[in-house]
Formats: C-alpha cells, structure tokens, sequence
C-alpha cells in the first residue's frame, strides 16, 4: 500500500492519528475520533491551533472552559454543511458525543494571534460550484484565508459520482509567491454508498512522486508535494475534507501546464 495512504482504524476513539513527524513534514496535523454516544474526545492544543469539524453527528462541545452546547446536525456528511469550532494555540477542547459521532480535528502551527474561540456554524457558510459538465464539484469553505487563523486552511468538496475533482490536475508545492504557495495537505474520503471507491493521484512533472491510489470510504491521502486529482466512479458520490497548511497562509496553485487547456475548454 502507498506511504501516503493512511486506513482509518475500526472500532471507537481516536482511529486516525497523523502528525507533521509521522506524516514527514512540517506543519499539518490530522486526527479523526469516532464516537459512540458519551464518549468523549479531548485534547490541548499547545503550540498549534485547531478546527473542530463535525463530518456527522452531535456532540456537546467545550473549548477553554466555555460551553458551546450541542453543536453538530447532519447525519451524513454528503447532507449539508458541517458545524465546526476554531480553538487557537495554548487552548483545550472537549467534545462529548450525544447521537453517534464522527469529529475530525485539524491542526497546523499557532503563530500567537491571539484569536478566540469561535463556532463556524452552517449558516455562516458558503457552498461554491467550481468545475462544468463531468468536473463539476461543490465546495464549502470552513476556514478559508477570508477568515481569521494563523495557518489553517479548511474546507469540504463534494464530487458526484463520475465526475472528477482537484482537476485540471494543480499543485501548491513551491514557496514561490505570489505565483504559488507551499502547502501541505490532507485528504478525508468518504463514499456514499460507502462500499465504492474512487482514485487519486499524486504526481509530481518529473515523475520521482507518483502515486495512484484506489480509495475506499475512510481513507486519508497524504500530499506532500505534487499534482493530487481525483476521480468518483459512476454510482458513488466522493466526499473529502481538506487541511492546508504552510508558511504563509494562502492558496496559490500552478495548474499542471499539460492540462491548462481544459480551463478553458
């Protein structure tokens, strides 16, 4: 199995558990707990700050002692938007599940902004169509760099089954502004039905990087560096959560120059 593909566990607790040492970078973090109801998720965020994602389920949420009551609605994460909670650096956090829970925590280095706690509620969220005819998908910003944090970029896209996404391919790998940024960066698949699966690869233009991957429902991705579509097959909707973290917190991509033509296709 490729280094960049990480299996959930099975059973409850925390079942993913990617850190910048285990990952070999520099700056995303990824955990990802499932719950059983009252069962509990905690965690102090030291040097990093972090965005609580509701991906299904309700929890009862605390974030450096303030209650935030029961936050979470959606059943299925291809049903709405998610509810999330931006805890900043030297905090804590505490999530106890009400219903069946899926709560994924994504970090990146604090740079001491001093930013409070906050819930990013459905409401406060847009959903953007990107893509035409069989590269349509459907993105909802959680953390985009519109919005304030010390490095995190979060967001989630949906593909439709038969559709492809992240595509034309692009790549953020080079610390190069304003042409590009560097970022790391995960992907959280999910599937509906969640016995299909998807592909995706990851490739850099001289090839010492390339990777192509069967996903399967629970799958985390890794890129590092590299050019990273992916492709739903008919039948099956794919559902990914993106974490970017860098430098310097903005998205400036270069499209493979292969394939700059569908751009305007």
């Amino acid at each position: 199995m490729s280094k960049l593909k990480v299996k959930s566990g099975k059973g409850a607790g925390r079942v993913t558990h990617i850190t910048p040492k285990n990952a070999g970078w520099s700056y995303v973090g990824f955990d990802l707990y499932r719950l059983k109801p009252g069962e509990t998720a905690k965690g102090d965020t030291g040097t990093s700050e972090t965005c609580l994602v509701f991906v299904t389920g309700k929890g009862n949420a605390t974030a450096n002692g303030e209650s935030l009551g029961v936050l979470g609605e959606r059943m299925s994460p291809f049903d709405g938007k998610p509810w999330s909670v931006y805890v900043p650096q030297d905090g804590s956090w505490s999530v106890t599940a009400e219903t069946g829970l899926e709560l994924a925590v994504c970090t990146a280095p604090g740079l001491g902004g001093g930013l409070p706690v906050r819930v990013i509620a459905p409401a406060d969220l847009g959903q953007e169509v990107r893509g035409k005819g069989t590269n349509t998908r459907y993105v909802t910003n959680i953390l985009p760099e519109t919005q304030p944090a010390d490095s995190l970029l979060v967001v989630e896209v949906i593909t439709p089954g038969g559709h492809t996404s992240s595509y034309p391919p692009h790549k953020h790998d080079q610390d190069n502004l304003p042409a590009e940024s560097y970022l790391e960066e995960t992907y959280y698949h999910r599937l509906n039905p969640p016995q299909g699966f998807a592909f995706q690869r990851v490739y850099t233009d001289d090839r010492s990087l390339d990777e192509t991957m069967a996903i399967e429902d629970g799958d985390v991705v890794l890129v590092p560096k590299g050019y990273h579509p992916c492709a739903a097959c008919h039948g099956y909707d794919l559902y990914y959560l993106n974490v970017m973290a860098g430098p310097k917190r903005t998205w400036k991509f270069h499209n493979a120059a292969e394939h700059e033509w569908l751009m305007k296709a």
